[in-house]
């Protein structure tokens, strides 16, 4: 996508900047989206000259990364290195020419035709290279870029942290042309604001590389509709080099403040005009009128109102793409949430995408920010310098996003440290001081927080302890006095992770109770070495039945808890980490509301039920669907945000009930089912408040007593409308009915080598190494022309089922 100054001077004057005579664009200016017709290889070649005695680059485009698959593999490890990427890039007339990388990781050195141009060091963030000495008007130059996401302790975050650290572009990259003297940087501040008045001041910098004919700079804000609110013309004198300006703008009467309800954006506009009132260069930036505040004991405040934090925390990664997302699906991750209908996102652990924000200033999503300091304690000079300069990229990168309500110092600091001593007390302490200071200096107005590191909590304005009731230890019974003992504790206490594990499609009717496990350690806290103690994270089956519950548990106790602060689950969406190679799905963080490919579990309609405006019900489970019981049947739970709902079996009403928010579980929308032995039927009716209503529907197969024994392994393929087959193994006892207490870890595999799985996605549909869910595992297979394929699946203790397929 390229935008060409005629298509900026539609926009400037279709938006009231017309209110000065603007002609036209001196020259085709303009930024390019570059992302398309790249080459790679994969090599650790330390030099370009090296790099080219390869032949065997491949076309790839942006975003890109070499971990996409590797991470969640069957083999221990994944790419840790340098590869190279390679573009040729027809160059203009325009003065100057600079490339934008949003993203690599970690470490970046950019060449043009053969000379290093620049690079940067520190993964997450956005950098400019700029190419001009090395390019001539009207040609083409050769790009190559270096990247490796090797090993360096001098690097945050630790290597140590609990998830992958992928290597690549992993974000887009533009060409900006730009003339002689162009505007760098727009940062705009909102000193005082009110709900009667706000303040703005513009602050912009201007970098001279020749002569120019700008001579005025024109300073203008819009309102969120798009209508010029005031502009300011100011004289302008450059030097050579960069040049810092600041105005005040007038006093703003009854701004449009932004809040998770109102997201009001306005924009501010800086142009740099000649006296002819030419357009040299603009640049614009959107921001938005809003204050946050932690009152000790009282909770967190926007605008003035106290807002209940309703939350949840999202890492930067999809299944088959890793770490390099496109935005469409960073805005999809991003609506989800909003839909759901939460308020707050924590981006763990490091900075995302530009689109993120975006998506959070445009939905109304409050973010924490937070530097990628996971893990490791501190280094040395190097490491804190490293470190500094990347806190004081973060801040200015992000400044103008309205949604940022908190720069979160890090993580669980102090863990595992990667340098001796690193760890301690004596050494964290003052450098978590010297971190704040400096956000501070840097950004006044938002909040400095960080979690779980407590000899910091009176250091930042916020803290959140770790408390993972009835996970890591405890039960999820215990969850509210853990947080009266917090609010007790830290007065401007806020609560970040909480949750748990659940493998899609494995359930059971006598989950962990709320009372907790027996024997497991009394502590909510997380221990460093779960080996020593006995907890349902360590020693359960990580059912979705349990993590319903606890969830609906910690909902009914976050909602109504005087003074609280609010909460965010970890995480949104499941997440690869090398150090959990043992887990149902192997390597996969399985504490998402959805699958890593973004399929909701049952836990995302139990937030909903709770949040969502958007009327809904969902019977608990749709992959619940073979059970076992009594002749008299088994209750049956239904998640629903509407006023009242109405259960059939079968076509016969079992009865309506008032739905009585926050009562515990399912907010009372629970049934006595009376299943018949076979296939049943269930459907409820969801009615709101106005008489609209909603439904859902499922099909249940009950069978009349206990499970059997394991007989034999099924196979069956089923051919999906783009040509692909669902494989299903299913777990039979002797007379063919599922077994579905059956959990061994299965393994799929093609034995003829035609065609292949869907495989190394990290999802229940895309892993061919993955415990059974109540007797069943599935996968993809992608065929090969018309060829017959043979699909094996064997566990440790079954030798195999075989099945061939077109």
């Amino acid at each position: 996508m390229i935008l060409t100054h005629q298509l900026w001077r539609n926009l400037f004057q279709a938006v009231g900047l017309s209110l000065i005579p603007l002609l036209c664009f001196a020259t085709d200016y303009g930024v390019t989206n570059i992302n398309a017709d790249w080459q790679y290889l994969e090599s650790n070649e330390s030099s370009v000259e090296q790099a080219l005695t390869h032949s065997d680059w491949q076309a790839v485009s942006l975003p890109h990364t070499w971990n996409a698959t590797d991470t969640v593999d069957p083999i221990p490890g994944y790419r840790r290195g340098a590869s190279w990427y390679r573009k040729q890039l027809p160059i203009g007339q325009a003065e100057n020419h600079v490339l934008y990388f949003e993203g690599a990781n970690m470490e970046t050195e950019v060449f043009v035709n053969g000379h290093k141009a620049g690079g940067h060091v520190g993964g997450y963030l956005g950098f400019e290279v700029d190419i001009t000495p090395f390019v001539t008007a009207n040609s083409t130059a050769d790009i190559m870029v270096r990247v490796t996401n090797g090993y360096n302790p001098d690097l945050i975050p630790s290597q140590k942290a609990d998830f992958f650290i992928f290597g690549g572009i992993t974000r887009d990259v533009w060409l900006k042309a730009l003339p002689s003297a162009y505007i760098q940087q727009v940062r705009v501040a909102t000193p005082a604001v009110t709900q009667e008045t706000a303040t703005t001041e513009v602050h912009y910098q201007v970098l001279k590389t020749g002569s120019t004919v700008a001579t005025q700079a024109v300073v203008s804000l819009q309102n969120p509709d798009g209508t010029t609110q005031l502009e300011q013309q100011l004289p302008l004198t450059l030097k050579g080099g960069l040049n810092s300006f600041s105005v005040s703008l007038a006093e703003l009467p009854q701004p449009q403040l932004w809040s998770p309800d109102t997201p009001n954006l306005y924009t501010v506009k800086v142009a740099l005009v000649d006296d002819s009132r030419t357009v040299i260069h603009q640049l614009d930036t959107r921001f938005g009128y809003r204050w946050f505040e932690m009152r000790p004991n009282q909770g967190f405040f926007i605008n003035g109102k106290r807002t209940l934090i309703r939350g949840t925390h999202r890492h930067e990664e999809h299944a088959g793409v890793g770490a390099a997302l496109s935005n469409q699906q960073h805005w999809k991750d991003m609506r989800m949430i909003k839909e759901m209908g939460a308020n707050f996102v924590r981006l763990g652990h490091y900075p995302q995408d530009p689109e993120v924000y975006k998506a959070a200033d445009e939905l109304g999503l409050v973010i924490w920010d937070e530097l990628p300091w996971c893990r490791g304690g501190k280094g040395g000079e190097v490491w804190e310098q490293n470190t500094e300069r990347l806190l004081t990229r973060q801040i200015e990168q992000n400044f103008n996003h309205p949604s940022i309500a908190f720069w979160s110092l890090g993580n669980e600091m102090y863990w595992v440290e990667d340098f001796p001593g690193g760890g301690s007390d004596e050494v964290i302490v003052p450098y978590v001081k010297k971190l704040n200071a400096l956000v501070k200096e840097l950004d006044p107005s938002r909040l400095t927080t960080m979690r779980k590191y407590y000899p910091g909590a009176e250091i930042v304005d916020a803290f959140s302890p770790s408390i993972w009731a009835g996970w890591y230890g405890g039960a999820y019974g215990q969850y509210e006095a853990a947080l009266k003992d917090a609010m007790q504790k830290y007065p401007a206490f806020l609560h970040m992770e909480y949750g748990g594990s659940s493998h899609v499609g494995r359930h059971t009717e006598t989950p962990v109770s709320v009372d907790g496990m027996q024997g497991a350690q009394v502590s909510v806290t997380e221990a460093v070495n779960q080996s020593a103690v006995t907890s349902v994270a360590k020693d359960s089956d990580w059912n979705e039945n349990y993590i319903v519950n606890l969830f609906d548990w910690h909902l009914s106790v976050s909602e109504s808890l005087d003074n609280f602060a609010g909460n965010a689950q970890w995480a949104f969406k499941d997440f690869g980490t090398p150090l959990r190679p043992e887990n149902p799905i192997p390597y996969v963080n399985q504490k998402g509301l959805v699958d890593r490919a973004g399929s909701p579990k049952d836990a995302y309609y139990v937030f909903a039920s709770y949040w969502s405006d958007e009327p809904f019900c969902y019977i608990e489970s749709h992959t619940w669907t073979h059970r076992f019981g009594p002749t008299e049947g088994r209750p049956v739970k239904v998640y629903c945000n509407t006023e009242k709902a109405e259960l059939f079996l079968n076509g016969q009403s079992l009865g309506e009930k008032q739905r009585q928010y926050g009562h515990f579980p399912a907010h009372g929308l629970v049934w006595q089912v009376p299943f018949k032995d076979g296939d049943n039927e269930l459907a409820v009716n969801g009615i709101h408040a106005d008489g609209s209503q909603v439904t859902d529907t499922m099909t249940v197969h009950y069978t009349v007593g206990e499970s059997g024994k394991l007989d034999s392994i099924r196979l069956a393929a089923t051919q999906q409308s783009d040509g692909t087959y669902l494989i299903t193994a299913e777990a039979l006892d002797s007379a063919g009915s599922r077994v579905t207490d059956f959990s061994e870890r299965g393994y799929f595999s093609v034995l003829n080598g035609v065609g292949q799985l869907i495989d190394n996605q990290g999802t229940p549909l895309g892993t061919s190494n993955i415990e059974m869910a109540n007797g069943v595992a599935r996968i993809v297979y992608q065929p090969e022309s018309k060829a017959r394929a043979v699909i094996g699946f064997n566990t440790q203790n079954f030798k195999g089922a075989y099945l061939s397929v077109n």
